[in-house]
């Protein structure tokens, strides 16, 4: 059989092959610690639960509209007002199962032979995945530690050219926690008033995941950028929902209905119960997401402290999501090389900065939806390791 090429392009996201080898080395006996997997570690709140529950037993077991119930849309809408001060029509909302349909989406819609689109590198892999896989030519936006792990606007207007179709960004960013600042996204979109038909699509999936009085700047806070936004944004995160599959996406009019067209041939519609819990999400209480968040800010500080006293590794200190990005140029070891033997070796579970692209070089990611007790064990492993086995 003759498969067509794309797929000979097509990449994947290894923090999933981590996981399945964490999880054969435990079912042999180890004790892993698993840093590599980026969700969050507590339960969904009960109350989205018994929403889901609620949902099927009142008879909401069949198709609903492709782009998701109106209740749904309506709430998302007044969620970003509520949260942004900013217009989003429940017509530009379309309900997706989970995070990186947004992507997928976006990326089919701009990406062919011939043409350019800038992404993070360090970035979410499957970003340049999908881009390589469409055909189009990815250019990778640099994400610098002494850059505070920000994008740089005046660099990032600079990679654009005549073929560019499409620019991603991240903020708060993975793998690397950083924010970038309203100072520097003013300057960006300022300067893509000279680029007026290259789209934009803004990864805001960890936008409540903040530290140290950080605030999010959400792109739809631009409306000279509007007519040609897509956010992606959904529950995976801020709801501890990651097997739930939901995510949602604003579109601009004149791209909502491919969108919505694509839903239909690809998927049909998001599970219905799931719908009904995410409703609940949104307009039930709150306090479990801050409680969450200030956990990880707990482990935020110990992660850095520890990390710090490691010889050879150094780690700034994360504005947000739930990620360290450690230095380890230092301790003499390639990335990906002491990811694989800090996992076969000691049992703990990172993932290697290459597999989130070339500038991760150097750099290891470490998930901190962890309990601190288990992440105090893990660096306490890795320190030993690498006092015992120098590069």
């Amino acid at each position: 059989m003759k498969t067509v090429s794309n797929f000979d392009r097509i990449g994947e996201e290894n923090a999933f092959a981590v996981l399945g080898r964490a999880g054969v080395l435990a079912a042999g006996g180890m004790d892993v610690i698993n840093l590599g997997i980026g969700q969050p570690d507590f339960p969904t709140p009960e109350n989205i639960v018994e929403a889901a529950v609620k949902a099927l037993r009142d008879g909401h077991h069949g198709y609903t509209d492709a782009t998701g119930i109106l209740p749904l849309r309506e709430a998302v809408s007044a969620d970003l007002h509520r949260r942004y001060h900013t217009e989003v029509s429940p017509a530009n909302v379309l309900i997706v199962p989970g995070g990186k349909v947004t992507m997928f989406t976006a990326i089919l819609m701009f990406g062919e032979t011939g043409g350019e689109i800038l992404y993070p590198d360090p970035g979410f892999p499957i970003y340049r995945s999908m881009i390589e896989y469409t055909g189009a030519t990815p250019i990778a936006i640099p994400i610098r530690e002494e850059n505070g792990f920000a994008f740089s606007a005046e660099e990032t207007l600079k990679l654009i050219g005549p073929n560019t179709r499409l620019i991603i960004l991240n903020s708060p960013a993975n793998p690397c926690g950083g924010i970038t600042p309203k100072a520097e996204i003013d300057k960006l979109v300022a300067g893509l008033s000279d680029y007026p038909d290259v789209a934009i699509l803004s990864d805001e999936i960890y936008d409540q995941m903040l530290y140290d009085g950080e605030q999010h700047v959400s792109l739809l806070s631009y409306p000279e950028i509007r007519d040609r936004l897509i956010v992606l944004n959904g529950w995976s995160k801020t709801y501890a929902m990651t097997g739930w599959r939901l995510g949602y996406s604003i579109w601009p009019d004149r791209l909502y209905n491919m969108a919505r067209k694509l839903a239909v041939n690809a998927w049909s519609c998001v599970n219905a119960p799931a719908q009904y819990a995410a409703l609940e999400a949104l307009m039930g209480p709150q306090s479990a997401v801050g409680e969450m968040v200030a956990q990880f800010d707990a482990r935020r500080k110990m992660v850095v402290t520890q990390l710090n006293e490691i010889p050879g590794v150094s780690c700034i200190t994360p504005k947000g999501a739930f990620y360290a990005f450690p230095n380890v140029s230092q301790t003499g070891w390639k990335a990906k090389a002491l990811a694989s033997e800090l996992l076969e070796q000691t049992g703990v579970a990172t993932i290697g900065g290459p597999d989130f692209g070339t500038l991760g070089e150097g750099y290891i990611r470490i998930s901190y939806a962890n309990s601190q007790e288990n992440i105090s064990r893990a660096l306490k492993r890795m320190k030993d390791f690498l006092a015992q086995n120098p590069g």
